[in-house]
């Protein structure tokens, strides 16, 4: 059955940890929304490709979604500016919906409150914000724990991308 994603992101995005599962959920016959600030936003990534949210995060409801995706860069850390950002994770972490989040990603999701005792992994330089939020930390490709699937870099998009498509059956 498909499902829908949502993707939360802002400027400074690593693009390919957006564009690559995005087009593994899409081929897998998903549909996918890019939700930032607003809609129409056009979010210009870390290597200067750009793209334009459909939502805006005032208009969207984390019950209208089967997944969020959240890419890294520096977009994580921007995302965590707004409050309502981190609220609509946070339904998603608590309904025990699927959640992604590579490299930064994770970072975002200490927004939550959630972490604690959760296993995952993340770039190197957000580790111990996650450690600090209660999280174990691993450096694996990918880390599975429950409904939250996490990796560390782009070098990782195909381990992270067949872990999220299982959780998406």
């Amino acid at each position: 059955m498909p499902k829908k994603i949502a993707v939360i992101v802002t400027d400074m995005v690593e693009e390919i940890e957006l564009t690559d599962p995005v087009r593994a959920y899409k081929e897998a016959g998903h549909t996918v929304e890019i939700i930032s600030n607003e809609a129409g936003k056009v979010i210009k990534g870390k290597n200067g490709d750009e793209l334009t949210a459909d939502k805006g995060i005032d208009e969207v409801n984390a019950n209208d979604y089967d997944a969020l995706l959240v890419p890294g860069g520096f977009s994580p850390d921007l995302l965590r500016i707004n409050p309502k950002n981190g609220a609509f994770a946070k339904a998603f972490m608590k309904a025990k919906k699927p959640v992604f989040a590579i490299c930064h990603g994770p970072q975002f999701l200490i927004e939550t409150d959630l972490l604690k005792g959760k296993t995952l992994t993340s770039f190197v330089s957000v580790r111990k914000d996650l450690e600090n939020a209660g999280a174990i930390v691993k450096d694996k490709e990918v880390v599975v724990d429950g409904n939250l699937v996490t990796s560390r870099t782009p070098d990782d998009l195909p381990a992270f991308n067949r872990e999220a498509l299982k959780l998406l059956q």
